[in-house]
């Protein structure tokens, strides 16, 4: 962000004058104008649906379905949620049109996403993350029965050695996830969960290691035959307090179609 600033079309005002070098005293005001981020050429912009929850000048909240790869990469570069952001931007005559994902999920996990739309917003937005002051709560269906009403599960995760995926591992950093029952049925329970850390696949790893699966997901052998084809997880809910205005933006999203048979 500074080195935008320094080496690019930043701009410095003190009490609405420019500036480039100056001395400020008590009562001064000092402005900055970020130059505007016109977008990597290598993302195209797509006009696919997004479900856009809230948006203002510096936040854009939407609904992520399952399926829905967030950034681009080798296997999909044109139709992610980074590529529908842009594309609604560019609709909206947006001046910045590089989508900061502050709040990731996972391709086959649905629910609430927090984008920053500037550089400013996602640098103060990472600070909210590393201070722990953005809540988010999932939904999730786990494996069989037994599970307390309430508990943690505390376990260090490193990447596996060998293939795709995460594994518990002493060498592996620390990770805590906090849920609590909703209910209980034959073959699967229902539960609220807190991510205390942010490590990739937490849920998914922590609830297997504790012989409970998510129900759909393959890659931790979950399974597949409980009338879901995804990791049934759901980002439900989104909270914080806004660095700009300093309220209370607070985001309840309903569950998916696939996962609503479980909590009938």
């Amino acid at each position: 962000m500074y080195k935008d600033l320094r080496d690019g079309d930043g701009k410095f005002y003190l009490n609405n004058r420019p500036v480039s070098d100056a001395r400020v005293s008590e009562g001064d005001v000092v402005s900055v104008r970020f130059p505007p981020e016109q977008g990597d050429l290598d993302v195209p912009a797509s006009d696919a649906e997004l479900d856009v929850l809230y948006e203002d000048k510096n936040w854009l909240v939407v609904n992520k379905p399952a399926g829905l790869t967030v950034v681009p990469g080798p296997a999909n570069r044109t139709d992610t949620l980074v590529n529908r952001v842009k594309g609604h931007w560019l609709e909206n005559h947006e001046e910045n049109l590089v989508p900061h994902i502050i709040t990731r999920l996972d391709r086959f996990t649905s629910g609430v996403v927090l984008v920053a739309k500037h550089r400013l917003a996602n640098s103060l937005a990472n600070v909210l993350m590393d201070e722990k002051e953005i809540f988010k709560e999932y939904v999730a269906v786990v494996s069989g029965t037994g599970l307390s009403d309430h508990a943690e599960i505390d376990k260090p995760i490193a990447k596996r050695d060998v293939g795709f995926g995460q594994m518990i591992s002493d060498d592996g950093k620390p990770a805590r996830t906090e849920y609590w029952k909703i209910s209980d049925s034959k073959s699967y329970t229902t539960v609220r969960v807190v991510l205390h850390t942010g490590r990739t696949h937490q849920i998914r790893v922590h609830f297997a290691s504790i012989g409970h699966p998510l129900i759909g997901d393959e890659l931790y052998s979950g399974p597949m035959e409980l009338g879901i084809d995804r990791q049934a997880l759901h980002a439900a809910k989104l909270s914080f307090i806004d660095p700009f205005s300093n309220k209370e933006l607070k985001f309840n999203v309903d569950l998916p179609s696939d996962m609503k048979q479980y909590f009938d």
